[in-house]
């Protein structure tokens, strides 16, 4: 005989899990002993929500779901914020929850809250398991609603009671494969007459554009059409940013420098862009024709309404798309003069002797190599990052313009580090966002992790704060002290830098780097270039004409 907890554990290893993240409880613990007999590792982590952040980041960087596992009530509702990151960012990801037993109540409604309701919202599907027969099918279900287009976040609940029940030992069910359809001919064709016919044609590569099945194609489409491209912040590197024809990454909505390139183009070619990110451009009445190019159909919005689209598994699509195209767009890179300024201007003042963010970013593109990983938390340094970091090979630069919530940068990078102990890892975190999940510098000592922390430190929530000054309110309610961040990361056994003059910043870096082990380094930052340059400057801009 077996127990449904076995034939849970039995059916994640069908799905070829390796690693489990989470704080289980009472009521998972005869899954936990059957975790202990299985080939699966459990990664105990020191709050739900990094647990929920890591097999998110894990969705995000393999293409296959993540699976955190915590108890009910409070532990399970820890895993909100980490089940609405995957949502919005379209992360696979399946999450186990624990609850007190169904088919009795001895402890009454002790902790019991309806898990499943409160995830509804938050999740792709949200299911609580009633009979040890269903799990093996639940779980493949899971696993495939988590995976497939659009990616995100599943819910599976199971009770104690139903993880204890004896039962017979039931087959698996095999992971099959699915293949995407892909676009009509009748939609490449439509698009393919746009493309040749515009006079200024651009291209965006967006969120699922970065999708780990598709970054290959995307870039050959690109090299092939010769048509300059833009990203936003959540499709950079998906084809190298040191080609000759990238134009910049759209940190903000308007009037930054790339959209000097935007607004003069009369077509737009948008990759796998998804409307849950920060509008990287604002479509109005006479703006540019717009093609949607993507797994799923646009989403109408306010600012996003294509004239165009082709659905369906985007590399394929678009190779049958260059198909048509390749040398024979007579206007492809119409925009491309505008390329040299745009990109001086981002890095203007990048080397000066002070903490800017130029100079931040600067210098941490220099310590990190090609496939190195930075993960950004969310905070103004996110926007710098976006606009002058380049990058040269996809998921390179984790960052969440989606939920965009703070706290996640330390865990990610945790699971960047796990998934690539051979290359360099730094997760770049607010003082405000580190502290939101910095008991996890803990677990990534314990799981002897190689990984930089880098702290920009400037005693407030410093994007709300830069906001508030723009808006002409006061400045209050926004700033808060520190513990000395340099013992702090001793007491959980990693190293701490403070740097304090920008010079001992690249060498403290790479000391960092080559010492191994967890490392945190603090630095001062200068925020007064977020008022120089992103309201004065951009405001008073000239834009050329061609």
């Amino acid at each position: 005989m077996t127990k449904g907890s076995d034939l849970l554990v039995a059916s994640l290893e069908n799905e070829g899990v390796e690693r489990i993240f989470g704080v289980p409880g009472e009521e998972n613990l005869d899954v936990l002993e059957s975790l202990r007999n299985s080939s699966i590792k459990l990664v105990l982590t020191r709050h739900e929500q990094a647990a929920a952040f890591m097999a998110a980041t894990y969705g995000r960087l393999t293409g296959k779901p993540g699976v955190c596992i915590t108890t009910l009530g409070p532990g399970a509702l820890n895993l909100s914020t980490g089940a609405a990151y995957a949502h919005l960012g379209g992360m696979p990801m399946v999450m186990i929850t624990g609850q007190k037993g169904i088919l009795s109540s001895r402890q009454a409604r002790f902790q019991v809250v309806d898990v499943v309701a409160a995830m509804k919202p938050l999740t792709k599907l949200s299911r609580q398991i009633v009979s040890p027969q269903m799990i093996p099918t639940l779980v493949r279900e899971a696993f495939r609603i988590a995976a497939e287009e659009r990616p995100g976040p599943v819910h599976l609940e199971l009770p104690e009671d139903i993880a204890a029940e004896e039962c017979e030992a039931l087959p698996m069910i095999p992971p099959h494969p699915t293949e995407l359809p892909v676009a009509s001919p009748q939609a490449l064709d439509r698009a393919a007459a746009l493309i040749m016919a515009a006079k200024r044609p651009l291209v965006m590569l967006g969120a699922a554009a970065s999708r780990p099945r598709s970054t290959a194609d995307l870039a050959q489409f690109v090299l092939r059409s010769r048509i300059p491209y833009f990203t936003t912040q959540m499709g950079k590197g998906t084809v190298p940013g040191g080609t000759a024809l990238y134009m910049g990454t759209a940190a903000l909505s308007e009037r930054d420098y790339v959209h000097e390139a935007i607004e003069q183009a009369d077509l737009i070619i948008t990759i796998g862009h998804d409307t849950i990110e920060k509008p990287p451009f604002i479509m109005g009445p006479g703006g540019p024709q717009v093609i949607h190019v993507g797994y799923q159909p646009a989403t109408v919005e306010q600012v996003y309404f294509p004239q165009a689209e082709v659905i369906g598994d985007i590399g394929p699509s678009l190779r049958l798309l260059a198909d048509r195209i390749e040398g024979r767009i007579p206007n492809a890179e119409a925009l491309l003069p505008l390329r040299d300024g745009i990109l001086a201007r981002i890095a203007d003042r990048a080397t000066e002797d002070r903490f800017t963010p130029q100079r931040i970013v600067h210098d941490v593109r220099r310590v990190i190599p090609a496939d190195g990983v930075v993960a950004l938390d969310n905070g103004m340094y996110k926007i710098w990052f976006a606009r002058n970091y380049r990058t040269t090979q996809a998921n390179t630069l984790l960052l969440d313009n989606a939920l965009a919530t703070m706290g996640a940068g330390l865990p990610s990078a945790m699971m960047a580090a796990m998934l690539h102990p051979d290359r360099r890892v730094m997760a770049v975190c607010g003082d405000g966002g580190f502290m939101m999940n910095s008991q996890e510098m803990e677990t990534a000592v314990r799981l002897k992790l190689n990984l930089v922390v880098l702290i920009l430190e400037d005693g407030a929530y410093g994007m709300i704060r830069w906001k508030q000054a723009v808006d002409h309110f006061p400045d209050f309610g926004m700033t808060f002290g520190n513990p000395d961040f340099v013992r702090y990361a001793e007491s959980y056994g990693a190293t701490g830098w403070r740097v304090s003059e920008i010079g001992d910043f690249v060498p403290t870096l790479e000391k960092a780097f080559t010492a191994g082990g967890v490392h945190l380094v603090t630095i001062p930052v200068d925020y007064s270039e977020n008022t120089r340059v992103l309201v004065e400057e951009l405001q008073s801009k000239l834009r050329p004409q061609l």
